[in-house]
């Protein structure tokens, strides 16, 4: 069977903030209004057409926000009422980054290396610690017992807490995930019953001969080494390569915004690697000859045209027929040089790649992430699916009954001025106390608690 992919439900308080630094969408849009029931139907939207293409759609839930027991614990006493009116008067960026829905862009939730890969044929899952940006870090805990929740048979998942900090400080842990990480086949069969072979991409390490000048690197290799020792994987049948420093500071701010792979394609522009040929060549070695690589040429798609359009942030899926399709933001159909890019690669017969799809996630867009950003991919066989939680995959009851959801709890339109209302707490706590009980999580929130 092909990966299943779980997409992160836009949460209740879809703002902009411009919290991510590096990020060029999300700080080109700070301030405006954002339209949180827009943004949730719209994830609603591409996880129907996903599905619709035969393949397995999951969902994961958006976490409790404003997140109180962050400010609590920052010395804030009082009601929630009291708390939030005191810390939006005295530092309101604060309210912000624990008002974030930044957990929608599940590519960062965890690094995912399935049974057929790893030595006790068990699937891990690395849940990414997110420790570079402040409203991200706060999100592991919650991240990681919803993935429990979801992946509950420990004879055939294994769950493992972000990666903490080492005492002696040899290590530098900086782990953003799936978002960095890429598992690559001999064939387009993607399933979680096919070996694979697992690039990781980081941004530094102790070695580097560049690192970005202007914005941060997020992912170390230290972290990306560990992340793939607690997946038990093959050294051999791993691949590490450096980010481009100047893409990083172009806006790449992930792995994903420049390059994405499937089964034996990778997609990818001439500028996503630092050292760009020995790093094809690894990729080509360990996989195999049967590896595609579809470079996008700089006079192509310039690094900005890149970052606007997130042509490197789509989806790119195995169909049940064998052959692939890309899920891409409308914003690549609306950009000429990208549209061009995109026709170009799939008129070549040498590529699986046959067709493409283009989504309106512009709500997410606008924040800075694309169709990869709000999907986890987790390859697996059918027994794997029949032992995991199955009221977090979706069909078409289950939409309608996320839409309904989202209609009835979600407001129309967010200003960041509205994340100290004390309504909008209340309401995304029943909110997301009802989605615990329609996926059947259990008591996953600390509200809850």
């Amino acid at each position: 069977m092909p990966e299943a992919n779980f997409d992160g439900l836009v949460g209740p308080t879809h703002s902009y903030a411009g919290l991510s630094y590096g990020n060029v969408a999300s700080a080109s849009n700070q301030g405006a209004a954002s339209s949180p029931r827009k943004a949730a139907l719209q994830g609603l939207a591409k996880m129907e057409a996903v599905a619709a293409l035969g393949l397995v759609q999951g969902v994961l839930p958006p976490h409790e926000r404003p997140h109180l027991p962050t400010l609590r614990a920052r010395g804030y006493e009082g009601s929630d009422a009291e708390v939030l009116a005191k810390v939006a008067k005295e530092d309101p960026v604060l309210l912000a980054r624990v008002s974030s829905a930044s957990a929608m862009w599940t590519a960062n939730a965890a690094t995912v290396m399935p049974a057929a890969d790893t030595h006790d044929r068990r699937t891990h899952l690395v849940v990414a610690n997110l420790r570079e940006m402040f409203h991200r870090a706060i999100e592991p805990p919650v991240t990681e017992r919803a993935l429990r929740a979801i992946f509950r048979d420990e004879s055939r998942f294994a769950v493992h807490a972000a990666l903490a900090a080492e005492p002696s400080a040899r290590a530098d842990y900086g782990d953003e995930g799936a978002a960095n990480h890429t598992r690559l086949t001999a064939s387009a069969a993607s399933g979680g019953e096919t070996a694979g072979v697992h690039f990781f991409v980081y941004g530094t390490a102790p070695d580097a001969a560049r690192v970005p000048k202007k914005f941060p690197a997020r992912q170390t290799l230290a972290a990306s080494e560990r992340v793939a020792q607690l997946g038990l994987l093959d050294r051999a049948r791993c691949v590490f390569a450096q980010q481009n420093a100047d893409a990083i500071d172009a806006g790449v701010f992930h792995n994903d915004v420049i390059a994405v792979g499937n089964g034996n394609m990778l997609l990818c522009h001439e500028r996503a690697f630092e050292d760009r040929f020995a790093t094809l060549a690894s990729l080509r070695n360990v996989v195999g000859e049967s590896l595609v690589i579809a470079e996008v040429r700089a006079d192509e798609v310039t690094l900005e045209d890149a970052v606007k359009s997130y042509l490197f942030n789509s989806q790119l899926l195995t169909l049940p027929d064998g052959s692939m399709a890309l899920v891409a933001p409308c914003e690549c159909e609306e950009n000429p040089r990208v549209k061009a890019a995109i026709d170009r690669v799939i008129a070549d017969p040498a590529n699986p790649l046959k067709r493409a799809i283009f989504m309106d996630v512009r709500e997410s867009m606008r924040n800075g992430g694309g169709p990869a950003c709000l999907r986890l991919r987790v390859p697996m066989t059918d027994a794997d699916l029949g032992a995991m939680n199955r009221a977090a995959l979706v069909d078409a009851a289950k939409l309608a009954e996320l839409r309904a959801w989202v209609v009835r709890h979600y407001r129309e339109s967010l200003l960041p001025a509205d994340l100290a209302d004390p309504a909008l707490l209340r309401e995304s706590r029943d909110a997301l106390d009802e989605l615990t009980r329609i996926l059947q999580l259990g008591d996953i929130y600390d509200f809850q608690r």
